[in-house]
Parts: structure tokens; sequence; C-alpha cells
């Protein structure tokens, strides 16, 4: 007689999210630069899409969607920990731009023809605030401080609707391509500071409203950094910005950008470690310093650069940056969940 074997229940397999949903919005940056170079008419400063009235009414949107998306109520576990929060917002906002300072200094030594605009594109990119979601995710996969990225995440993002501007001017004072700041300071409170300010005063109210369609109102940020993407791309194109300087400059601006995240790691984890940060606290630190927002960047220099011609070469720095910190941080957070919480 045959033996049988017992029965067992089927193993459920997660299901497998399409590769297209995953990086959908790397897609989408793809699509809206390729646009901009097939198709500018539109998007240009005076064409039909109206990209001046259409993205200063994005950018209000914007910061009143990540308002009232900030969960304040889900961050208060991690206020107490200052040290780690003087450590990240020390390296976001005053490492990071003395970085970009230097190289704003040593590059065009090396690089002699490197466009102003690339040179203002790092400095931009280098006093950004951190990511929100993606340095939580990180941090979480890696076994850190969940709850103190997160509260850096957010006040990163707090500080920057206004700091980040005052970086900028005060930077570029130091290359000496600063302009008037009153006018500018007034129109980025009434874009960014008063809608960003609105969403967190409607959030108690709003919450459990905001926590079911997150999904959506991320995809309708998504769509407004994309058109905003898109129109600066058309500008340029219209005006032979890109012809001038041909594909080296993209494959030049990829590779500094490359060298500054590969600083930057490396003067990150040896001041934590230097700092003898315990080890949730090292990866919280980490993710949280090294990471640059592309959501809120792309707004924001809209704002600051938005007369300029040449905008969309003062994103690429932004632009290049935002994937590679996504592929390196990822790898690396996989790496880090998988090793005994040692370092």
């Amino acid at each position: 007689m045959s033996s049988t074997l017992p029965s067992q229940a089927p193993v459920e397999s997660t299901p497998k999210v399409a590769w297209w949903r995953v990086h959908g919005f790397l897609i989408g940056l793809g699509v809206a630069v390729v646009l901009g170079f097939v198709i500018p008419g539109p998007g240009s400063r005076h064409g039909i899409l109206k990209p001046d009235i259409v993205s200063n009414a994005g950018i209000a949107l914007i910061l009143f969607l990540q308002g009232l998306s900030l969960a304040l109520e889900k961050i208060k576990s991690g206020m107490a920990n200052w040290r780690l929060h003087l450590v990240i917002q020390a390296f976001t906002f005053g490492i990071f731009p003395l970085v970009g300072l230097l190289l704003n200094g040593v590059v065009p030594l090396i690089w002699t023809t490197q466009p102003q605009a690339v040179s203002d594109g790092f400095l931009y990119l280098c006093v950004l605030p951190s990511t929100i979601s993606t340095s939580v995710v990180l941090t979480a996969l890696a076994r850190g401080n969940t709850a103190g990225a997160l509260f850096n995440a957010a006040f990163s993002n707090i500080l920057g609707v206004l700091i980040t501007p005052i970086l900028v001017h005060l930077l570029m004072q130091k290359t000496g391509q600063s302009g008037d700041f009153g006018p500018l300071l007034l129109k980025i409170s009434l874009l960014t500071l008063i809608p960003f300010s609105l969403g967190i005063l409607l959030r108690p109210s709003l919450k459990y409203w905001v926590d079911r369609n997150k999904a959506w109102l991320a995809r309708i940020s998504n769509l407004v950094i994309l058109f905003i993407v898109y129109a600066a791309f058309c500008d340029s194109v219209e005006q032979q910005v890109w012809h001038r300087y041909g594909p080296s400059l993209t494959a030049k601006t990829c590779g500094w950008v490359m060298f500054l995240f590969a600083l930057m790691s490396l003067l990150v984890w040896g001041g934590c470690k230097a700092l003898k940060l315990n080890h949730e606290d090292l990866i919280a630190a980490y993710f949280c310093s090294v990471k640059k927002t592309l959501a809120m960047g792309v707004p924001l220099a809209m704002l600051i650069f938005g007369d300029r011609q040449d905008l969309s070469l003062i994103l690429l720095p932004v632009m290049l940056y935002h994937p590679l910190q996504l592929f390196v941080n990822g790898l690396l957070a996989n790496r880090w969940a998988k090793l005994p919480p040692t370092i």
C-alpha cells in the first residue's frame, strides 16, 4: 500500500508589482525630458499650456498636499533624540552646503567649460532638504531608528520651505550671482509657506481622508512636478541651450553627481562613527543626511530660478542625483537588513 504525504496548505506568494509601477515616476521624468526636446512649443514660456500660470498654481498645490500629508501625530515619539536631530540637520543645511560651495570653486578648475547654470544647480542641490517617504522606508528596512528618521525628514522639509531659498541666496552671493531677494522671498511665502502651513492646519480634520487617498495625492504631486520639468526643458530647447553643449554635458554632470554622492556618504558615515552614534541612529542619520528631495526641489527651483531660460540645466544635478540615491541606498538598506545589528 502506497503511503501518502500529508496535504499542505498552499503557500501564498507575495504578489509582484509591475516594474513600471515601482519606477513610474522615474519613467515619467524620462518621458517629460523627451517630450521637452520633441514637442517644445506648447510648454515653452509663451506656449499654449501657459506654464507660468500652471506651474505657480501647481507649486501651491504640491506644498498644500505635502502639508496635508505630513503626519505630525506620528513623529512625536522621535522628538526627544536631540543629538540625532542636530547631526542630521547639521549635515543637511550646514556641511552639505559648505561642500557645495567648495566644489563650486574646485570644479571649474577641472571642468573649464562648465556652464554657470550647472554650477548653480550643484549649489542648489546641496541646500535642499531630505526626502520624507524614502528616508523613512529605507531606515525601517535597514532596521534603523525609524521614529528618528521620520521626525528629521519631516522637520527638514518644514525648515527647507524657508531655509533653502535663503541658503541659495547666501551661496549665490558668495559666487556673485545673486539678485534682489525681497520679492523672491515674498513670492516663495505666498506659493509655498502659506499653502504648506494651511495643509498642516487642515491635517487633523482631513487625516482619515488623506490617509485613504495618499496614493492619488502623490500621483497629483508627481504630475505637477513632471509638468514643471517638461516646461523647463521646453524653454531650454527653444533657446537652443542644449545644442550649445551637446551630450557630453550630461555625462560630465553625472560624473560629478556621483562624486558628490560618494563624498557626502563618506562624510556622513565617518562623522556619525566619530560621534559614536548607536547602530539605529547611525542608519537613520545616514539615510536622512545623504538624500535630497526632488519633490520639493523642482517646485522651489521654479520659484527661485523660474525667470531663467537655462532652468533645465539648473535642475540637471537634482534630476541625476535622485535615481542615484534611490539605487545605491536601496542596495545598502537591503544589505544592512541582513547583517547583525552591529556596525
